[in-house]
């Protein structure tokens, strides 16, 4: 098998294959979303119930992940690649001839399991290997893929379900996936030689020690904080297409929203990677998670379609880099071989807390009959991530030497 270097040209082409393979392998998450309505009409069923196969595909997605990680290794990652592109094809099948409720929840959790949980974690973990100089920008890059697939996928998904339904619209994307997947791989065929690098990683050198904090509690911390910011992140991301539905804007309306808050959230992620290569990983979390805050806020007040496009166009501006920053945080903080591991318990993390929020939301929205009060369940949250990252923050600041200190 041939190699090739850190940072070399391969490496950037390496990149643009992880995107397109997060991009396609991510369809799961937004087609869910879409057909939240349709379930509720088919089904027969409240929106808590309907929300709930996105729960189900996110936790697919976080304890898949666990498993992921480990196989990557012993197998290696194009093997597992492989057999996630036929199983996640598979899936979709199934998702549409389901004919209870229970069929159809597992069925969102093999989409979860073989599609973000391979195409997420593992790559970001993959990526990071490959490049130093711009290490932060480039697994942003890679994250980008995630809300490329929000871009393409619900406005595709919608067209599909207007037409002929949302079972068609679930066999075609299980057909595209399958068969997009497969010739991205044969990118991915080098391995890396890293014979001449000198890894900078703070984490080589005990990075969670300079916060006075034991790996584990340091992993602790990190674990509660990215589940606070993701259920406060769920919130518009399941919801926004209902929301306009029930508001009388229309569900292709709000389809085409969420396509449009997550092509912001692209920029994010490019602006918030170069950002965390000049000041970190903890401080650029800190930056996108206050600005989450406080557009999720602003929600609130929001109540013609002109104010909900315009919150939402902000809310993917600010918390599109959010969920990168914490693989960026993994390689600073701690050792390069246990990247994979510690990255995919923080990505279930995440994980959770988008399933936890996107059923909450919906179960809010069942017993107030609006989404206000789930709103401010969601600013909650994220007020409980900004104190965790901020004490962090200060740790870190007390833990340097001050300006001519005696040594």
């Amino acid at each position: 098998m041939k190699v090739a270097a850190i940072d070399s040209t391969y490496a950037w082409l390496r990149l643009l294959a992880t995107v397109g393979l997060g991009t396609i392998g991510s369809s799961g998450m937004f087609a869910v979303v879409v057909a939240i309505p349709a379930f509720q009409s088919d089904f027969g069923i409240l929106r808590g119930a309907a929300s709930f196969p996105y729960t189900m595909v996110m936790m697919g997605f976080g304890f898949g992940g666990l498993l992921a990680a480990q196989l990557a290794e012993r197998y290696g990652l194009i093997r597992m690649l492989l057999f996630s592109s036929i199983a996640l094809g598979l899936s979709y099948l199934q998702a549409a001839l389901s004919t209870n409720l229970l069929l159809l929840n597992l069925a969102h959790f093999q989409i979860g399991v073989f599609g973000l949980a391979i195409v997420f974690a593992p790559l970001l973990a993959d990526i990071s290997k490959w490049f130093l100089r711009r290490r932060g920008l480039a697994i942003a890059i890679c994250a980008c893929g995630n809300y490329l697939g929000g871009t393409v996928w619900p406005p595709l998904m919608q067209m599909m379900t207007l037409d002929s339904g949302w079972r068609y619209a679930y066999m075609v994307v299980g057909l595209l996936s399958t068969t997009l997947m497969l010739p991205l791989l044969f990118v991915l065929r080098r391995r890396i030689d890293n014979s001449g690098a000198i890894e900078h990683s703070e984490g080589s050198m005990g990075g969670s020690s300079r916060l006075g904090l034991s790996s584990q509690n340091l992993m602790l911390i990190l674990c509660v904080a990215s589940v606070a910011c993701c259920v406060a992140m769920a919130m518009p991301q399941v919801h926004i297409v209902a929301l306009c539905g029930d508001r009388g804007y229309g569900l292709t309306t709000g389809a085409e929203m969420l396509s449009i808050m997550l092509a912001c959230g692209v920029i994010s992620r490019l602006g918030f990677g170069w950002l965390s290569d000049r000041i970190g990983g903890l401080k650029t979390l800190f930056i996108g998670s206050s600005l989450q805050c406080f557009a999720l806020a602003c929600y609130l007040g929001a109540d013609t379609l002109p104010s909900i496009r315009a919150v939402s166009i902000m809310f993917g501006l600010f918390q599109g880099g959010i969920v990168p920053c914490y693989a960026l945080i993994v390689r600073e903080f701690f050792p390069e071989a246990e990247a994979g591991r510690r990255l995919s318990i923080l990505i279930l993390s995440t994980v959770i807390g988008m399933a936890f929020g996107g059923w909450a939301g919906g179960v809010i929205f069942d017993y107030t009959g609006s989404y206000e009060t789930a709103f401010i369940h969601g600013v909650g949250w994220n007020v409980l991530n900004l104190g965790l990252i901020g004490f962090l923050l200060m740790r870190l600041n007390f833990s340097r030497p001050k300006v001519g200190a005696l040594s």
